[in-house]
């Protein structure tokens, strides 16, 4: 990465969105940038001389920068409805903006009796960022002790704790690394750090934990270490490439979306699962050779843990004797709570990220832009609507462009004021048209469809050889949420085949990758069905520091479906392997589910509490997108781990019986697994 640098993707737009960015930037339609001073009081108007000496202030220091500004005593649009609060814009033509904020906020001292705050798209944007960064750092940063703290409880050892979060941590470190050449071709969004760190840390610390769990139980029942490497290599290392094919096939569909975005995530995510993949059947090994016993030492007195090396576990013996003395129930009680849990996501809505995700409560540049745009409709989201017209008929492109802002304005599409660009000989201009609605909601989105396919159609579009297009924020939600909408189905069906073809190979058996598939949309849904109970109302924005703009990032259903789903058919795959080999051993379908289930409960509880801990620190994380991603993650996890591992499936394997391995004929000739069988019971 650092030969290379990295290519940042600077707009993830498609479609007409993108097509409008380009033809501002080719044509130069870009406005200066606006830096604003909020003024407001509760005891005065804009009308009383203190108000008026506080506006003729911020005026007069802003007069040494080099910016134009528009003053509520020369435009009366810059004075809200109660008369209350005022704006002053300041245009930068050659300021640099921090030091207009810090002009700015130096009147304030002088006028006690009104509030003086500034904010403006560059001093918003760079504080979302400051912000942004931070958080991210600081759940990086504490991932890394949480991590080794619930490892140390699942061992009691600090070196076998400490393997498996090296191993992540190298895995991280190493996707990034790739992340250089990587971005060269495909550029790089600015989320993958996130995603690299979650989806790292966890995958990492299941596939170690496979191999240190199964290397220690091996060594327990009387294998020297050597040996146990060996028969631990030829059995949790195909377990682990196994299910790091399946993450990284369920990670690839996204490529199938066709969006800058989800590419970008794509890239990062094989990349970084491909790393932990390679780093458990290379690097690990060596590190557990050289290790041997002394992987033991550093032990922790006193210190309950979750006895991961183990299959005598009272609590999961108990768990899973009632659960197969039951099935029916057991299935119908799990099974029900599930579709119970999913049945909110039928209402589940989507909109993309807008720039007001942070909370503003604590971000003073933020609090005033959410301000300003509660009292001021015209300073909401703008349409950006550019166009270009043949030479000779600029004339046409400005009378037509005047003709479709009043019509915009008399449909309640747009409000005022309405800011104009164009280049040099007028054949290429831009309307940037504030917009009715929050930005995010419904009716934004009505206005960006009634734009394009109604008022532009009648005035610009009609002008011959005219080329129009609609950009900004709310025509990007319109775009990704039809690519996503028209691409979802591609990636749910590439997922589902490949995954069953993978696990019908692996098990020899049709059952299993039915079953496996099922379960796992059954736990996705769920986790669905959490985000929306969560962030789609306002029960939880006290609990979670939030406020709820009725939706779900647009991206995240999608991303959540194949992350999910990977990391999911991770623990399927780990138990049921350790089922097989007990059916290939000799013991009969119930014996091999219980032992299947309790030798494996102590390392998939490791794997889960690891992850739900990480992704709870990033669900407390200010940033609306990354707090619902933690949300949605640790939610699916600890339904996945617990319902759907501990209780649907070993309740379906005992209905199913020896059907769980039913194979037609025809499919016979499979390859056959070489998984050697353990014995039916550890050495006393």
């Amino acid at each position: 990465m650092i030969a290379t640098g990295t290519e940042t993707l600077q707009n993830g737009a498609i479609g007409e969105s993108a097509r409008g960015y380009d033809m501002i930037d080719e044509n130069g339609l870009w406005p200066p940038p606006p830096e604003i001073a909020y003024l407001h009081s509760t005891s005065l108007h804009v009308t009383d001389p203190a108000f008026r000496a506080a506006i003729a202030d911020v005026v007069k220091r802003l007069g040494s920068e080099q910016v134009q500004i528009r003053t509520p005593l020369a435009d009366k649009r810059l004075v809200s409805g109660d008369r209350r609060s005022a704006l002053v814009v300041a245009s930068l033509t050659g300021a640099f903006p921090d030091q207009v904020r810090k002009t700015i906020l130096a009147a304030a001292p002088a006028h006690p009796g009104v509030t003086i705050e500034e904010t403006g798209d560059i001093t918003a944007s760079n504080a979302r960022e400051r912000a942004t960064s931070d958080d991210l750092q600081r759940a990086e940063i504490l991932s890394i002790p949480v991590t080794l703290f619930v490892l140390l409880f699942a061992f009691g050892a600090v070196v076998a704790a400490l393997v498996p979060l090296l191993l992540a941590l190298t895995a991280v470190a190493a996707a990034f690394g790739l992340l250089g050449p990587i971005s060269q071709a495909i550029p790089i969004d600015d989320s993958v750090r996130t995603v690299l760190v979650l989806i790292g840390m966890a995958v990492g610390v299941d596939y170690a934990l496979f191999y240190v769990m199964r290397s220690r139980e091996e060594r327990r029942r009387g294998r020297r270490p050597h040996e146990a490497l060996e028969r631990t290599i030829r059995t949790s290392g195909r377990t682990v490439i196994l299910s790091g094919s399946t993450v990284i096939i369920a990670m690839a569909a996204m490529f199938l979306i066709g969006t800058k975005v989800f590419n970008s995530l794509a890239a990062a995510t094989i990349s970084v699962v491909a790393c932990a993949v390679a780093g458990s059947v290379t690097v690990l090994p060596a590190v557990l050779e050289l290790l041997g016993t002394r992987i033991d030492r550093g032990r922790i007195p006193f210190l309950p843990h979750l006895h991961t090396d183990q299959a005598d576990s009272r609590f999961w013996t108990a768990t899973i004797d009632r659960v197969l003395r039951h099935p029916v129930l057991a299935c119908v009680l799990s099974a029900g709570v599930l579709v119970a849990l999913a049945i909110p996501a039928l209402g589940l809505k989507v909109a993309t990220p807008s720039d007001n995700t942070l909370s503003p409560q604590n971000i003073p540049e933020l609090r005033a832009l959410a301000d300003i745009r509660r009292v001021f409709p015209g300073a909401g989201e703008t349409a950006k609507l550019v166009a270009t017209v043949p030479p000779g008929r600029a004339g046409a492109l400005k009378a037509q462009g005047r003709r479709l802002e009043r019509l915009a304005r008399s449909h309640g599409i747009a409000h005022g004021p309405v800011l104009e660009t164009s280049n040099g000989d007028g054949t290429a201009a831009a309307l940037f048209l504030p917009l009715s609605g929050a930005g995010n909601n419904a009716a934004s989105r009505r206005a960006i469809q009634a734009l394009r396919h109604e008022l532009i159609p009648l005035t610009i579009g009609a002008i011959p050889g005219a080329r129009t297009a609609v950009t900004g924020d709310v025509a990007e939600d319109v775009d990704f949420t039809h690519q996503l909408k028209h691409g979802l189905p591609y990636v749910i069906a590439f997922v589902l085949i490949l995954a069953f073809v993978l696990l019908l190979v692996a098990f020899r058996s049709i059952v299993v990758p039915l079953k496996a598939i099922v379960l796992n949309l059954l736990s996705v849904g769920a986790a669905y069905g959490v985000l929306v109970l969560v962030f789609q109302h306002s029960w939880a924005e006290p609990l979670l520091g939030f406020t709820s703009n009725g939706s779900i990032i647009a991206w995240l259903p999608l991303f959540l479906f194949v992350v999910l789903f990977g990391l999911s058919m991770d623990y399927h795959v780990f138990i049921l392997s350790r089922v097989r080999e007990g059916v290939d051993s000799g013991m009969t379908s119930d014996d091999a589910v219980r032992y299947g289930i309790t030798a494996t409960a102590g390392v998939v509880t490791s794997a889960a509490l690891v992850m739900f801990a990480v992704f709870s620190i990033f669900g407390s994380l200010s940033s609306l997108d990354v707090k619902q991603a933690g949300v949605g993650l640790a939610a699916a996890v600890l339904i996945d781990a617990t319902i759907v591992r501990a209780v649907l499936l070993p309740a379906s394997m005992k209905l199913l019986g020896d059907w769980n391995w039913y194979l037609p004929r025809a499919l016979n000739r499979l390859p056959r697994s070489e998984v050697e069988a353990p014995p039916l019971r550890d050495p006393v």
